[in-house]
């Protein structure tokens, strides 16, 4: 919902938003671009009279502001909803639009200015899958940059490639990460099946979101959604070692396809040579760690040679690309420690995650910093996957706080490597007392986690 307010103003209107708990780095981001952010859900917030307000799916009934807007039957929309009608399908830009709801910026007013045109329409490329939507979606963006095609985009974090997470060009190319969360309270279709793309790079699948799906099943269903949207002029890309992907498209698939990771489309060997279908490509030199962005690295070349990038030229830029802000992101290194943050969450995601520093830092200590803190994380739904995903790590530090189930019976299996607190001030007291010189901290959330990166710093300087 951030990156969407970014474009509605980058289109021309003046845009407010509001939301609770704003934290960096979008809340910064908007703040940029002169988007007011409103902390809460006062009904005051009706005086700013939009035309519209976008409501993000974070909003729920008992909303005091949704519900004045019901009562009143003000019109409202949902975020991607509004972002299909006015900026990747033609159609023209609503005078005024309020959004609401949303991560980090949500209720937004907005006025259009007289010198705003109308969206052609776009090519949207769209990266849906599990894990690794914004990384790809990031690399996507930044190889069409680099070939100088201009792309607009959005992409649910701050690409270090990019100096925002949204952005509108003139450009008929539009890259997208395509989530397949719900919409809104009003649409409980997935995001991604507004956005009508012509190519489609499916990362992954497995089951997620149990707050708002029952199975792998019917995630299944919604991505079956999407593939009937895409045209047989389009491209899906696929990963071809995951089943779940492969059961998706033998439901029907009118669209051509094309694989990664199997023998019989786009490979990456160990010396980092590309291949597709058995013939050389060239070779990727980059510093991204992990065998999963090797693998995002293929389904970004191959969205990219779809409209016209050459693979050479895609390599190339890849050599250039700088990744995603939260992403393994280096936040300090204090007295020889290393701190990194990270989005991961899910156990797949978590794992992949300490594998990749493993390969890059060898034999020296992981200590693995995790806030189970996504609505599937808080179900438990997850914990049974959690020892596992953790295992490659040296040291384990978790809180628990705010969690409705039992951290630290679901980590006995790590035994006195796990170390579990329900206060964060005791927890980062703890990783202080046990980081060396040469060791590597690994902190995993997909908030702000209460600031622990700074007060972990500062506690190391000491």
């Amino acid at each position: 919902m951030g990156g969407i307010a970014a474009l509605a103003k980058q289109a021309g209107h003046q845009v407010t938003g509001c939301d609770a708990n704003v934290y960096p780095p979008m809340s910064t981001q908007l703040e940029a671009q002169g988007i007011e952010l409103i902390e809460g859900f006062g009904i005051e917030q009706l005086d700013l009279k939009p035309n519209v307000f976008v409501i993000g799916n974070v909003v729920t009934r008992g909303n005091p502001l949704m519900e004045e807007i019901l009562n009143r039957n003000l019109p409202y929309i949902s975020g991607p909803q509004w972002l299909a009608e006015n900026i990747l399908q033609c159609g023209g830009i609503p005078d005024e639009t309020h959004h609401q709801g949303g991560q980090n910026a949500t209720k937004r007013t907005a006025k259009r200015s007289e010198e705003a045109g109308t969206s052609a329409p776009k090519w949207v490329l769209a990266v849906a899958g599990t894990h690794g939507k914004t990384t790809t979606s990031a690399m996507l963006a930044w190889i069409l940059e680099y070939a100088g095609l201009n792309p607009g985009f959005l992409i649910g974090g701050v690409p270090q490639n990019f100096p925002i997470s949204a952005r509108l060009t003139n450009s008929p190319f539009f890259v997208i990460e395509a989530d397949e969360y719900d919409t809104a309270f009003f649409d409980k279709r997935s995001k991604f099946v507004h956005y009508r793309p012509r190519t489609t790079i499916l990362n992954n699948l497995e089951f997620d979101h149990a707050d708002i799906f029952a199975d792998l099943a019917a995630i299944e269903i919604q991505f079956h959604h999407l593939i009937r949207t895409i045209p047989t002029s389009g491209l899906i890309i696929s990963n071809g070692r995951v089943a779940a992907l492969d059961g998706v498209l033998q439901r029907g698939c009118w669209t051509p396809v094309e694989r990664f990771g199997s023998t019989d489309g786009w490979q990456i060997d160990a010396d980092d040579q590309v291949t597709l279908r058995g013939k050389p490509q060239g070779a990727l030199y980059w510093e991204l760690l992990g065998e999963h962005n090797r693998q995002n690295a293929l389904a970004a070349l191959a969205a990219a040679r779809h409209v016209g990038v050459p693979v050479a030229q895609g390599l190339a830029a890849l050599s250039a690309f700088k990744n995603v802000k939260r992403r393994m992101e280096v936040r300090g290194v204090v007295n020889g420690i290393t701190v990194y943050d990270d989005f991961a969450h899910h156990p797949t995601a978590i794992e992949t995650t300490i594998a990749g520093l493993r390969s890059k830092v060898g034999h020296s200590r992981i200590l693995a910093v995790l806030e189970p803190r996504s609505n599937t994380m808080k179900l438990g739904v997850m914990k049974a996957a959690l020892p596992d995903s953790l295992h490659g790590a040296d040291w384990v530090f978790c809180y628990a706080g705010n969690l409705g189930w039992d951290v630290r019976s679901a980590l006995l299996p790590l035994g006195d490597k796990a170390i579990v607190e329900n206060d964060l001030g005791v927890l980062t007291a703890a990783i202080v007392a046990t980081a060396q010189p040469g060791d590597h901290v690994l902190i995993m959330s997909n908030g702000g986690f209460g600031g622990i990166h700074e007060r972990l710093l500062k506690q190391l300087q000491t």
